[in-house]
This record gives structure tokens, C-alpha cells and sequence, in this order.
């Protein structure tokens, strides 16, 4: 009896060992390996089925569900991109002419607010696309422009969770939160978050509208050539293996969110769910929300998740879109997003703790 509890036990501190062991090597691996950031994809998942693996979880509903998710985000990214091919000479005219009326502060400032607040209703996949074509075309420097993306997507992420529509963790939330106490239906999410999300959306676009060039910096090179049929159907099967990627790390890391996340106090919750900047929030979502959370725990255990999910590229879909159409490397995203999200991780901690 005591040597199969040994061994027991054992058994489960190698699936929680080496669970954080690759946790780490995703985290950092693609900062100091050039290879592994040019393949990110690839890298992640392989590193979903060494995750899946090692947790022992294999199923067919697993298998189905991996193959099956990323579709409808793959189809969107594939139909999107063909049509703003074709429709790219507009676009491109309709923002010189935005920008040439407006300024780039004030251009810049309607992107990031316009797309935040209309994403959970045109969904954060569209607007990360149209992120993409509109930032592709603007008078900024490459440095300036990755800021901006980041900023944006920050904004694009936060804004889409107030509906079901806009994306996954949404509509997971919602449904897991039907019936009583809370009753949950479309608004929901809008009712208890949108005091916390559409002022964060309008402060980063009065930040972005304020971001200074480096001195003497140029504006990025455009590409004028359209981008051909085949590198949009390339990008969307890069796309299907990103998402497929975290749904294995969804499954794999299971183990690790049942034992040391899924109890915790939601203030402590918040913090700990900073791994949604490399694991799909709407996977954590899932095996953290429940009805017996009241109210303030489900705003500390959402708000933690939407602002850590803009840190990392793998953290959010927009992140990930964008990140792909603008080439973005990990360590350029990193470099920026990381600071902007534990600056505003911090800021409305003392918000939520202010509010209880």
C-alpha cells in the first residue's frame, strides 16, 4: 500500500515536472533560439503532444477536437485574406486618405478604439485581419507599427469578450454561467465587464495616438505587390496549426490548472493566470469558471485572463494573425507587450481590489 502511493506519487510529480519543464522551454525558447521563433508553429506543437504525452491524456475526442476547432478560425482567416486581396487597392487608398484628412495620431487613435469596440460584435478575427491590412498600408516605422499592433490587440482582445460572438472564452463564459445564481445570457459578460473594458479600450488609444518615433526613423517598407493566392493559403495552414497547437497545451496542461490553479482566491487567480499569454484563455476559462463564483471572482478571474492574453503571441487569435500578416517575431512582441501587460495587470488589480 505504502510503495503504491510512493509510486503514485511519483509518477505525479514527473506528469507536474515535466509539465513546467516545458511550460518553461514555451516561454523561452523562442526568445533565444532564432530556428524555433522563425517555426513557431511547428515548435508549439510539437511541444502540445510532448504536453498531451506526458499528461497521458490521448482520446479520440481530443484528436477530434484539435482537427476540428481551428476550422472555422482557419476558414475566416482563408476567406478574409482573398477578399481583401481584392478588395486591397481600396483599402489602401481609404487609409492614405484617412491618414492624409486626419493625421496619423488620430488615425491611429480610431484604430485601436474602433476595433476594440466593435470586435465582439464582428468578431476578434476580423478585426485582427482588418488590423493587419490598415497597419500594412500606414506611414509608421517598423517599430512604431508593432507597437501599435500590440496596442491594438490588446484593445481587440479585451472588446471582443463582452459578447459571445466576439470569441471562445466569451461564449464558454456564458454558457458555463447559465442558470442560477447568475443566470448568464448575451449581455452578460457586457453588463459586468464593460465598466473595466471600454475605458482600458479608449486609454490605449489615447495611448497609441501619443507614441513618439525614434529619432530618425523611417517609415517601414511597403509592399506593393498583392500577396499571391498561395501565400494566403500558406498563412491560413500556418494559422490551423497555431490553434491546433493550443488545444493540445490546453489539454496537456491539465493537470497543472486541476491541482495548483483551479482553488486558488480569485486575487491570486488573476495573477496565476498570466500562463494565458502562452495557453488559450478559453481553455482556461473552462476549467476555472463555475457558478459557485460570485461576481468579483468571475471579474478577477476574466480581466486576468483578457490582459495577459496581448503579453505573448500565442496568448490570443488577433496576436497571432496579426503577428503572422505583419511578420512580428516573438521577441519584438515580447519586448513591448510584456511591460504594457503587467503595467496594466497591475493597474486593474488596484481597480478590482478598489471595487470589492
Amino acid at each position: 500500500m505504502v510503495l503504491l502511493l510512493a509510486n503514485n506519487n511519483g509518477a505525479g510529480l514527473f506528469v507536474i515536472g515535466g509539465l513546467f519543464f516545458v511550460m518553461a522551454l514555451v516561454l523561452l525558447l523562442p526568445f533565444f533560439s532564432k530556428r524555433v521563433e522563425e517555426e513557431l508553429e511547428i515548435f508549439l506543437f510539437i511541444m502540445g503532444i510532448i504536453s498531451v504525452s506526458i499528461s497521458k491524456l490521448w482520446n479520440l475526442h481530443l484528436l477530434k477536437e484539435a482537427l476540428v476547432e481551428p476550422i472555422k478560425i482557419t476558414l475566416a482567416v482563408l476567406i478574409a485574406g482573398l477578399l481583401f486581396r481584392i478588395l486591397r487597392s481600396k483599402i489602401a487608398k481609404s487609409t492614405v486618405a484617412l491618414e492624409s484628412r486626419f493625421g496619423n495620431n488620430v488615425l491611429v487613435f480610431i484604430i485601436v478604439v474602433g476595433l476594440g469596440l466593435i470586435s465582439s460584435v464582428i468578431t476578434a478575427i476580423i478585426a485582427a485581419l482588418i488590423l493587419s491590412e490598415v497597419l500594412g498600408v500606414l506611414n509608421l516605422s517598423r517599430r512604431c507599427k508593432i507597437k501599435v499592433a500590440v496596442i491594438s490587440c490588446f484593445s481587440i482582445g479585451l472588446g471582443a469578450a463582452l459578447t459571445p460572438i466576439g470569441e471562445p472564452l466569451a461564449t464558454i463564459a456564458i454558457s458555463r454561467l447559465q442558470g442560477p445564481p447568475h443566470n448568464a445570457d448575451f449581455l452578460f459578460l457586457f453588463r459586468n465587464l464593460s465598466k473595466f473594458v471600454i475605458p482600458a479600450i479608449f486609454v490605449l488609444g489615447i495611448y497609441a495616438a501619443f507614441l513618439k518615433e525614434s529619432p530618425g526613423s523611417k517609415p517601414a517598407s511597403k509592399i506593393d505587390e498583392p500577396e499571391t493566392t498561395a501565400g494566403i493559403f500558406f498563412r491560413a495552414l500556418k494559422i490551423y496549426l497555431f490553434v491546433l497547437a493550443l488545444v493540445f497545451l490546453g489539454t496537456g496542461f491539465t493537470p497543472v490548472v486541476e491541482k495548483y490553479v483551479v482553488n486558488m482566491p480569485a486575487f491570486v487567480l488573476y495573477w496565476v493566470n498570466m500562463v494565458s499569454a502562452i495557453l488559450d484563455n478559453a481553455t482556461l476559462t473552462a476549467a476555472e469558471i463555475s457558478q459557485a463564483m460570485t461576481a468579483k471572482q468571475i471579474e478577477f478571474l476574466l480581466m486576468g485572463l483578457l490582459i495577459a492574453g496581448g503579453m505573448l503571441i500565442p496568448g490570443n487569435i488577433p496576436n497571432i494573425i496579426c503577428a503572422k500578416k505583419l511578420s512580428i517575431k516573438s521577441r519584438e512582441w515580447a519586448l513591448f507587450g510584456v511591460p504594457l501587460g503587467l503595467a496594466m495587470m497591475a493597474g486593474f488589480f488596484i481597480i478590482l481590489i478598489a471595487a470589492r
